[in-house]
């Protein structure tokens, strides 16, 4: 296989950015930045999420089975930056940022626009990064989205011309 073609080829694919959440107060909080999210069903409504093996977030998945999508908005690189490193959660915030508590126990970005409440139902063990599939159990809007909400999303591309996952 060409190498480079391979990787062009998948980057030509769009993604997303997000900041996922799992663990508790009492079990530890864990999270990342990720960007490998897809709906995989109406009934349910199950996402498919890559998530890297040797990350905190992982191995707080496996565990407590409970995540947050948190969803970020246009003009929020900066949030996207701040969890590409472990974030701590200290003085009721993570990484800096205000939070509250899903019904699930893991923390919601009160500054990102959306957010789901995610069960993992299943993992995938393939590769480097282990495919979680996980059903939404619960939304919150954190404000009004003003037209398309897929155009409210921050998109890997927003980050600057050589800014890359994947391929």
């Amino acid at each position: 296989m060409d190498e480079q073609a391979r990787k062009t080829a998948l980057r030509m694919i769009p993604y997303g950015l997000y900041v996922l959440t799992a663990g508790t107060k009492e079990t530890g909080i864990a999270s990342a930045t990720i960007n490998w999210v897809t709906q995989t069903s109406f009934v349910p409504p199950l996402l498919a999420l890559g998530i890297k093996t040797d990350s905190a977030v992982y191995a707080a998945a496996r565990e407590s089975r409970d995540l947050v999508l948190n969803i970020l908005g246009k003009g929020q690189g900066g949030l996207a930056f701040a969890f590409f490193k472990p974030a701590e959660y200290a003085d009721g915030k993570l990484g800096g940022q205000d939070i509250r508590w899903a019904a699930n126990g893991a923390p919601i970005l009160t500054g990102v626009p959306a957010a789901v409440e995610l069960k993992v139902r299943h993992v995938v063990e393939l590769g480097d990064h282990h495919t979680f599939v996980a059903e939404v159990t619960n939304a919150h809007m954190n404000h009004e989205i003003a037209g398309r909400p897929d155009e409210a999303v921050l998109h890997m591309k927003d980050l600057g011309e050589k800014v890359f996952y994947g391929g």
